[in-house]
C-alpha cells in the first residue's frame, strides 16, 4: 500500500485552555479531562499508549490501560518480564499519552516509574476475572511461542491443578506507576493554532506555561 496523507483535511475545535486559567494542580486537571472523556460515552477513555526505551536508546509503543491514580501517579499493570517491564528495569523511565479524538484532546505525561507494592498488585490480580487470571500465568508475555494451542493447553493443565482455588499471583506479574514529573494538555483549535499547556516541576512546585502548536 502506498499514499499521502499531507493533509487529512481533520478540522480541530474546542474549548480553549490556557495557563492562567487551567488548574494549578495537573492532576486536578487530568481528572477534569478525564470526566469530561467519560461523561462523553468515550469508548475505553482510560487507555493510553506507554512509550518505553531499550539501552541501546531503541523506543517501543504500546497500549495499556490505566487502572489506578491518586496523587503519586498513573498505574498499569503487566508481566515483568515483559519487553516493556525490561525496558522500565533498564531505563527507569517512561511516557504516556492520552488521546482523545473525538474532543480533540491529548494529554501527554512523563516522568519516573516504580513497581507498586507486593499487597497493591495482589489486590489488584485478585480482583481480575478468572479468565485473565489464568492467561497471566501462564503467558511468557512477549516471548515467541509456536502456536495459540500451546498457550491454551497450559490454561487447561493450570486449571485442572487448581479446581477451584484461586490462581496465585506470578511473581513475575504486577505494577508499575508512572511518578509525573510533565505534564501537557493539547487541545485542537481551528487553522492548527492549537492550544498546548505544560506543568512542569519548579522550585516552588508545578509551573504552568503555554507551548507553540
Amino acid at each position: 500500500m502506498t499514499g499521502r496523507f499531507w493533509e487529512s483535511g481533520q478540522q480541530y475545535s474546542g474549548p480553549r485552555i490556557d495557563p492562567a486559567t487551567a488548574a494549578p494542580d495537573p492532576f486536578v486537571q487530568f481528572h477534569a479531562w478525564m470526566s469530561a472523556a467519560v461523561e462523553a460515552g468515550l469508548p475505553t477513555p482510560n487507555a493510553m499508549t506507554l512509550a518505553t526505551v531499550d539501552g541501546r536508546g531503541r523506543p517501543a509503543a504500546r497500549v495499556v490501560l490505566l487502572k489506578e491514580l491518586d496523587d503519586r501517579g498513573f498505574t498499569f499493570y503487566t508481566n515483568y518480564q515483559s519487553r516493556k517491564g525490561q525496558e522500565l528495569a533498564a531505563c527507569g523511565f517512561a511516557s504516556l499519552v492520552f488521546f482523545w479524538e473525538p474532543m480533540h484532546r491529548q494529554i501527554r505525561i512523563e516522568g519516573k516509574v516504580e513497581r507498586v507494592s507486593a499487597e497493591e498488585s495482589d489486590a489488584y490480580f485478585a480482583a481480575r476475572p478468572r479468565g485473565s487470571q489464568l492467561s497471566a500465568c501462564v503467558s511468557p508475555q512477549s516471548q515467541v511461542v509456536a502456536e495459540r494451542a500451546v498457550l491454551e493447553s497450559a490454561i487447561r493443565q493450570l486449571e485442572e491443578e487448581l479446581g477451584q482455588g484461586a490462581p496465585p499471583r506470578p511473581a513475575s506479574w504486577g505494577g508499575y506507576r508512572v511518578l509525573p514529573d510533565l505534564f501537557e494538555f493539547w487541545q485542537g483549535q481551528e487553522s492548527r493554532m492549537h492550544d498546548r499547556v505544560q506543568y512542569r516541576v519548579g522550585a516552588a512546585g508545578w509551573v504552568r506555561e503555554r507551548l507553540a502548536p
